[in-house]
């Protein structure tokens, strides 16, 4: 490489993590971390939960301290947003800011992330009206719930739900509007969203199952209500749309980089160019267990590991993605651990007691274990998650034993 060095787009947890992990592998050149968020890259996760809670601040989510980004050599641009990019057919190039800055490198790597997808009703841009992305959004959103008394939640995911745990926890009504037939839809079995479904109806929450939001009313600029497709009005001063993100691919298609709901990415982190990587929430990438399709993993976990394997392949070390896919959940006192991807599951089976709050569900496909929920049951999620990362088989009439721990019913020779 020449002088100019490396400009990762995106001070994420993604981006961080490559620009650390390039000084691990022994990269001694320039690395840029440019982001257009005010502040230093943060945790994100904590958004949703602590911060949201009242029990973190934007200190303490700060992902590392300035000395740190100092010590690595790593210049931090914050408050400035790459609008374009032009590259040269040896790789090189230079990046334009909002700021008006050009910005040389040798190799690009995006982190760029995802927005939140904007609700379109009638009514969408009145006051009151929140979404829960980044730092900016969680202390408006936690300004607004102050003093809200009902609070309505459009989408029944896990940012949706996760919302509505703490708002209900701080005493507020709290109805989740759901479009589809069930909740988390994409993420979890039947059985696991009904568990989630009477779990927050348990604890005063009305959750509302192929509910259809047609506009947002208000008074003098403000939300004072929901109306839904069947005429149903809710009550609300405070909308929370937690209805899913879109990856932010606009540097890449400017770049002629391969995107397909997200930047497409190879096992090694490498776009369609492969001089280019890309990590995070803005990638598709092969699935990691099984290197089939294209899945997009929106989770923190997936952020940092990817964000390795792109270090390594621009280092010159190439490593496949291997990592399990992990991802967790915290509603009210419910732990949701997640590892694995389900996807094209046939078959699931449940150990412990739903009505109990503490149960796995382990998925299958043609007898092959695929992932596992657990739900309060960390030992499960751990037993399994190794089992995944090892490939060890568990059969699932095996599973199926609810009296027999896990771990003494896995199989020791590995899967074929």
């Amino acid at each position: 490489m020449t002088g100019a060095g490396v400009l990762v787009v995106g001070a994420s947890q993604a981006g961080v993590q490559l620009a650390v992990s390039l000084r691990e592998h022994g990269h001694d050149g320039p690395i840029t971390l440019v982001g257009a968020e005010p502040r230093p890259p943060y945790q994100r996760p904590p958004l949703s939960k602590a911060y949201l809670g009242g029990a973190a601040d934007p200190a303490s989510l700060e992902l590392r301290d300035q000395a740190f980004y100092a010590n690595k050599r790593i210049d931090l641009l914050p408050a400035e947003r790459v609008t374009h990019i032009r590259q040269f057919p040896s790789g090189c190039g230079t990046a334009l800011t909002d700021q008006g800055r050009a910005l040389e490198f040798d190799r690009v790597a995006l982190t760029v992330g995802a927005r939140a997808r904007r609700l379109t009703v009638p009514g969408s841009d009145l006051t009151g009206v929140c979404y829960l992305r980044d730092l900016a959004d969680a202390a408006l959103l936690r300004h607004h719930l102050t003093p809200a008394r009902h609070v309505v939640v459009v989408g029944g995911g896990f940012i949706g739900l996760e919302v509505a745990a703490v708002a209900r926890s701080e005493g507020r009504n709290v109805t989740v509007v759901e479009a589809a037939p069930r909740l988390m839809t994409r993420a979890v079995a039947p059985v696991v969203s009904e568990f989630y479904r009477r779990a927050h109806a348990r604890r005063g929450a009305e959750v509302l199952l192929g509910a259809q939001v047609t506009r947002i009313e208000g008074e003098h600029g403000r939300v004072t209500g929901v109306r839904l497709a069947d005429g149903t009005r809710l009550p609300a001063d405070l909308v929370v749309a937690g209805v899913g993100v879109v990856p932010r691919t606009e540097l890449a298609e400017q770049l002629g980089l391969l995107c397909d709901g997200g930047i497409v990415v190879d096992e090694f982190a490498r776009t369609s160019d492969p001089s280019i990587v890309a990590a995070g929430d803005c990638t598709v990438l092969p699935n990691p267990l099984t290197g089939e399709g294209r899945v997009r993993l929106e989770s923190m976990p997936n952020a940092i590991a990817q964000a390795r394997v792109a270090a390594a392949t621009l280092a010159g070390k190439p490593q496949p993605y291997a990592d399990v896919p992990w991802f967790w959940s915290d509603q009210y006192d419910l732990k949701l651990q997640i590892a694995g991807v389900a996807d094209g599951y046939d078959q699931v089976v449940v150990r412990g007691d739903p009505d109990g709050e503490a149960f796995s569900a382990l998925y299958y496909r043609g007898g092959a274990l695929l992932a596992v929920n657990a739900v309060n049951r960390t030992a499960d999620y751990l037993v399994i998650r190794k089992a995944l990362a090892k490939g060890t088989p568990l059969p699932a009439d095996l599973a199926a034993r609810a009296d027999v721990p896990l771990k003494d019913l896995l199989v020791a020779t590995p899967a074929p």
